[in-house]
């Protein structure tokens, strides 16, 4: 259950979504609140879709690309540290925040601000470091992406409650916290490499 726990919390994580509640809000700013629910719901509902296509047929690309498990960990625990380094010190300008207004399309909120290439990178890492769990990871993305999805549905409540400060405090927490996963994710790959 720990194992369980461990992945359910570095994927919400990557997924961001308190890190992606503003950004979130500025998209749908030009939205009705009616439509903008419905634009929530129908985009995290396809970015579950593509991360579970991603849970299925990831083993695939890498058994194709003929990629070690250290390989893998060490490159996801690098990727992992720099989406937290990002999530820590932020770039000014972010690159969704000049998203046109109207109403977006998969691009840019189901993908990539919640399945985007670092957490499908982690599926397939997850996924080829214990082949056998594939039902344990499922549950795993479900779970994260549920509270995602709650989160960002929930967003502007959560905006109004917490406001911007707070949103970004947490986000800041969860980067610190991503950043010592990453690095024990390093680490775990390259004293696989050695003892090998």
């Amino acid at each position: 259950m720990s194992d369980l726990t461990s992945v359910i919390v570095t994927l919400f994580m990557i997924m961001d979504p308190l890190g992606n509640v503003p950004v979130f809000l500025s998209i749908l700013k030009g939205v009705t609140p009616q439509r903008r629910r419905a634009i929530l719901w129908r985009e995290v509902l396809i970015a579950y879709v593509v991360l579970l296509i991603f849970l299925f047929l990831g083993k695939y690309v890498l058994q194709i690309l003929q990629l070690d498990q250290e390989t893998i960990s060490i490159a996801g625990g690098i990727v992992l540290f720099l989406i937290a380094l990002r999530m820590i010190f932020p770039a000014p300008g972010s690159l969704y925040q000049d998203t046109p207004d109207g109403e977006p399309f998969v691009v840019p909120l189901a993908i990539p601000l919640i399945a985007g290439p670092s957490t499908l990178a982690a599926l397939m890492l997850l996924q080829r470091s214990d082949p056998g769990a594939s039902l344990q990871l499922l549950l795993a993305v479900t779970i994260a992406w549920a509270l995602t999805a709650i989160i960002l549905v929930a967003a502007p409540f959560l905006y109004r409650v917490m406001g911007r400060r707070a949103l970004i405090a947490m986000e800041r927490l969860m980067g610190m916290v991503l950043v010592m996963i990453s690095v024990q994710m390093t680490m775990n790959g390259i004293s696989t490499f050695l003892h090998r």
